[in-house]
């Protein structure tokens, strides 16, 4: 372990990153995030939230760049989940990071999206929120067990717009077609990693990255089969390695099978980005604030 991250880790970001971006990103490593939050439109709206907060005198600080999130100020996880409003599906805990690719997505009323890898549901139900409750979405999730907590969230949610499949995407039959997809793919968690996770050692190992580029690069191919030719979609993951970003997406758009749209990053602001190697994508820095974080949109050619 170097910094009390595993050995290999440490050589991939400084190889990619060089010394100082190195140093920061392993500052972010040692952060404690706040408690994130998104109203949830399809049963509320962030001004009703607002008011609940209000009226039980608890802090909040909004973020520039989406109306209806909300950072915790003196509330924790817990005592969140104890209140009515948690409890009937009015807010979703959510980071912020995670946020940002459904945005980036932007989907649209009667639009026909696939969800690649949906559970626990927080983009799901937040990319029908953001079509106001008319787009339809496909949420695929292979293991039975994250399939059920997903349907639970749904429901929860108000989420009826969501038709669940207990299979895994790259097994999906091709005579199927989408408008839009959200490709946010399985993935060693390398913006996620906290150096006070006494399993770091054991759970984040060179062979989950290796493995993990393998299946994401199986979705993307089998996303690429599967969304109409000049249509878009968002890759994401939670890590900052390229090997599982850039690198994958290099593969396609040198077969000329996907091309890059460029993101506006002058939306996000206060989110610190770390340099990518394909132009147009982003990659979230680890911070106080935010988790690492790989977004890029692209269009089927």
């Amino acid at each position: 372990m170097i910094h009390n991250i595993p050995e290999f880790l440490y050589h991939y970001l400084i190889e990619q990153y060089g010394e100082n971006l190195t140093n920061i990103i392993l500052e972010g490593y040692s952060k404690k995030r706040p408690v994130t939050l998104r109203a949830n439109t399809l049963k509320t709206n962030i001004e009703n939230v607002k008011t609940v907060f209000d009226n039980l005198h608890i802090s909040y600080k909004e973020i520039s760049w989406y109306k209806d999130a909300l950072m915790m100020k003196n509330i924790s996880e817990e005592n969140i989940k104890n209140l009515n409003i948690y409890k009937n599906g009015e807010i979703y805990l959510q980071s912020l990071s995670s946020m940002i690719p459904p945005l980036v997505l932007s989907p649209k009323e009667n639009e026909n999206i696939l969800d690649m890898a949906a559970a626990p549901g927080g983009k799901t139900t937040q990319m029908l929120a953001l079509s106001q409750n008319k787009a339809f979405i496909t949420a695929c999730e292979k293991n039975k067990i994250r399939a059920e907590r997903l349907q639970y969230n749904l429901n929860k949610q108000g989420a009826n717009r969501v038709n669940v499949m207990i299979k895994d995407a790259r097994q999906l039959d091709n005579f199927f077609s989408f408008d839009k997809i959200l490709l946010d793919a399985p993935c060693s968690g390398s913006g996620t990693v906290s150096i006070f996770d006494k399993k770091l050692a054991s759970t984040f190992t060179e062979d989950l990255v290796n493995r993990s580029s393998k299946v994401q690069s199986d979705l993307l191919k089998k996303a690429i089969t599967l969304l109409k030719p000049g249509h878009e979609m968002v890759y994401s993951t939670c890590s900052i390695l390229a090997k599982e970003n850039e690198n994958i997406l290099r593969k396609f758009i040198d077969l000329k099978q996907i091309e890059i749209l460029p993101i506006d990053v002058s939306k996000f602001t206060d989110v610190i980005l770390l340099p990518t190697s394909v132009d147009g994508t982003l990659c979230i820095c680890p911070s106080d604030l935010y988790e690492g974080f790989f977004v890029a949109k692209l269009r089927k050619v």
